[in-house]
């Protein structure tokens, strides 16, 4: 991937919001994941050059944090818990369902780039388990029978 000046530019802004500290590595990672979807190496390589950083340090920070991609993300992505509390309570069917209503494995994007489907460990709810997000929606006390409704409510945002 060949970054374009209007990209680098806009990293190169947000490294500069901070300074260009490096003690605010996380904060520029977030910022920019934010603005443009994901962090791929080349993304990286002008954030370490702006914060005077090798660049394998802004990597190990990207592939240590779930937090973080490399890889672009769909539209809408999906995390089902698998922490314990939503584990024990059925949150492996439910990633199944999801798997198969959206018709792609965890980690993956489908091809339209509407969906990806990920797993993460906690999201602190675990009263509600199991749960699911979609963005920054969480629902909880799903059932596998639940999944298709969610992912039709999604799909209907589309048409």
């Amino acid at each position: 991937m060949k970054i374009q000046k209007q990209l680098k530019d806009q990293i190169v802004e947000i490294c500069n919001s901070f300074n260009n500290d490096p003690c605010n590595l996380i904060n520029v990672l977030h910022q920019v994941q934010g603005k443009i979807g994901y962090l791929p190496v080349e993304v990286q390589q002008v954030i370490a050059e702006c914060l005077h950083i090798p660049a394998s340090k802004v990597y190990g920070v990207v592939t240590f944090y779930a937090f973080f991609t490399m890889t672009p993300k769909g539209k809408y992505a999906v995390s089902v818990c698998l922490g314990t509390a939503c584990y024990v309570r059925g949150a492996e069917k439910v990633l199944e369902e999801f798997e198969r209503q959206l018709g792609i494995k965890s980690g993956e994007t489908d091809a339209t780039g509407t969906f990806s489907l990920n797993t993460l460990r906690c999201v602190g709810a675990c009263g509600l388990a199991p749960v699911a997000m979609v963005g920054d929606k969480v629902y909880g006390r799903l059932t596998p029978a639940d999944v298709k409704a969610i992912v039709e409510e999604y799909r209907a945002m589309e048409k």
